[in-house]
């Protein structure tokens, strides 16, 4: 097996949830008693969380670039960002490596692409929602988004900063997510992309009104594809 290095930390919840959908992937490919080799990084998010100045892009590319070249010196063979908001700078990231960087709206495009689907909603933090970084990659592959509604853009980024990304998963959480999810199935959407890892916390990936892209399942299954030499 490859050796995989994650970057994380933004949040520590988040790459918890990389972890172990990374290690389960490799164990049912492999055997009962197989742990993934992982290099792995965790970041302080204190100073990574809301970012909105292009100074304060510029110093997560400068903290993210660091951690990548200390993994690729530690013998990581391929990195990912354990964080969906993260890859606003993955071009600058990428471009400080020798190393591939494996991005995860590519890999959740080429997914829907592979399933034919056309019209989708994207769930995430708010640049996530409302920036092109990540939405561009998706309409590569041919995937029409909703355009973003800024109420549920407040609603969703509330839920994640003050709740998920510290572990607390409520009832009301769970409740605004499926209403939100249930009216853009009633607009027309044929799917949903969770672009935030700890949306999984209070959205039902495996059974829901719409199916579900959650972007973090998607980025684990190609991490442990490189992992085993099947990508």
């Amino acid at each position: 097996m490859r050796k995989l290095g994650l970057i994380g930390g933004m949040s520590w919840v988040s790459t918890r949830t990389y972890y172990v959908h990374i290690n389960r992937i490799v164990q049912a490919r492999t055997s009962p008693l197989s742990s993934a080799p992982l290099l792995i990084e965790s970041l302080d998010f204190t100073d990574l969380a809301r970012l909105s100045t292009d100074a304060e892009w510029e110093h997560a590319a400068e903290v993210l670039i660091g951690s990548a070249q200390r993994l690729e010196t530690a013998g990581a063979g391929a990195l990912i960002i354990g964080a969906n908001s993260m890859h606003k700078v993955y071009d600058e990231v990428a471009a400080a490596v020798a190393i591939p960087i494996i991005h995860i709206a590519d890999c959740v495009g080429a997914r829907m692409e592979a399933d034919d689907v056309r019209n989708a909603v994207l769930l995430g933090t708010r640049n996530v929602m409302t920036e092109t970084f990540y939405r561009q990659r998706l309409i590569a592959h041919g995937v029409t988004l909703a355009p973003p509604d800024m109420v549920t853009v407040a609603d969703i980024d509330r839920i994640i900063y003050d709740e998920l990304m510290r572990g607390k998963v409520t009832r009301a959480a769970e409740r605004t997510l499926k209403t939100i999810i249930t009216r853009h199935e009633q607009a027309g959407a044929d799917a949903v992309v969770l672009a935030c890892t700890e949306l999984e916390m209070v959205v039902d990936v495996d059974a829901n009104v719409l199916p579900i892209y959650d972007g973090t399942r998607i980025h684990a299954e190609a991490a442990a594809d490189w992992i085993l030499g099947e990508e």
